[in-house]
């Protein structure tokens, strides 16, 4: 007497389509609950506080549904419901269509970006054109340049050991002059 509300806690509720509520007192697996109802599936139910505000000021409550794998194991205390497999897909089918919308939408706006820095990077080179050609001959010259080094740096290393180059200076001699 006066734990009436332990024994309410310790149990499995189990919500059907039709407005039955089935209570278990044992623990048991979604396995056994969708053998014994075929063609449901069992989710579980949480009610969440929405971000949003009514205009009254209150908060929506929003419950959300998560299907179960059929080896997880219903808990004590916990609310289920059964869905029907028609739900199931209409809801799959409905959040794809969501992420594929989000996708287009995000895919859109990526390409809109794009055109945007494009014609921005159009009218700075209209102007500056003749600039850009100028860098453009000054970098031709440099990569010239670093192949040529290149091409002389393995010749020098490409030669056999015994065939060697032999030092010469590099400075002119200085005579001296007599007085």
């Amino acid at each position: 007497m006066g734990n009436c509300q332990a024994t309410e806690a310790a149990t499995v509720v189990i919500q059907h389509p039709g407005g039955r509520v089935e209570r278990l007192y044992w623990p048991t697996s979604a396995e056994e609950v969708m053998r014994s109802n075929p063609g449901h599936h069992v989710a579980l139910v949480t009610l969440c506080l929405s971000k949003e505000q009514r205009e009254d000021g209150g908060s929506v409550r929003v419950t959300r549904v998560r299907l179960l794998k059929p080896k997880d194991m219903l808990l004590f205390g916990q609310v289920y419901r059964l869905i029907t497999s028609q739900e199931v897909t209409k809801a799959i089918r409905a959040r794809k269509y969501e992420k594929m919308k989000k996708t287009q939408s995000e895919l859109i706006k990526k390409q809109e970006e794009e055109e945007q820095r494009q014609k921005q990077l159009q009218s700075r080179t209209d102007g500056h054109k003749e600039v850009f050609d100028e860098g453009r001959q000054l970098d031709s010259e440099c990569i010239n340049q670093g192949a040529k080094l290149e091409r002389e740096r393995q010749q020098s290393s490409t030669q056999p050991a015994g065939r060697a180059r032999q030092w010469r200076p590099s400075l002119k001699s200085i005579s001296e002059v007599g007085s």
